[in-house]
């Protein structure tokens, strides 16, 4: 042990809005107090450019990887995507096991295991084998059982109303 408290598993699901953006407040928390994070974004397109994006662009402390692919609204192949996930889940998995990072975000990885574009095994071989400093963040709906009965904390977000149920789009600086 070096010093650093136990890194827990944190799972933020459901299907109202705030699951990112809980998890780029707690970001945000890290590296106000000068601790290394990696943010993993996963089936997050290309463009536009969200806004926390912009923000933490230049921020130090902070890597982050996209594994998103393409524009809002335009489909993307099903094993692209797949093999997309897989490689950047690997290269994080390979960055965070230097013990260099004090926190894991792996924005919508719920979502990716959900689609089978990643498996159970591969994402608990990871937290099996994490430095023990490590925090990650799970973020995304649909979380599987055996993410939920694993994690140190879950978070539900429950949807009561939400402007897209009355056709209004996404909004910079809202929802992106």
């Amino acid at each position: 042990m070096d010093g650093r408290p136990t890194g827990l598993l944190q799972v933020y699901t459901g299907d109202g809005k705030g699951k990112t953006s809980a998890a780029i407040g707690l970001l945000a928390r890290f590296l106000g107090h000068g601790r290394r994070c990696l943010l993993v974004r996963f089936l997050k397109p290309e463009q536009p450019e969200s806004g926390e994006l912009r923000f933490f662009r230049d921020c130090s402390g902070l890597e982050i990887l996209n594994a998103g692919l393409g524009v809002v609204g335009r489909r993307v192949d099903p094993e692209r995507m797949r093999a997309n996930v897989t490689t950047v889940f690997r290269q994080a998995a390979e960055r965070l096991a230097t013990g260099r990072f004090d926190l894991a975000v792996f924005d919508e990885i719920n979502n990716c295991l959900a689609r089978g574009y990643l498996t159970e095994e591969e994402l608990l071989a990871f937290l099996q084998q994490r430095p023990a400093h490590l925090e990650v963040v799970c973020t995304g709906r649909n979380a599987p059982p055996f993410l939920l009965a694993r994690a140190d904390l879950v978070t539900s977000m429950e949807k009561i109303r939400h402007p897209f149920d009355r056709g209004i789009a996404a909004r910079a600086g809202i929802e992106y």
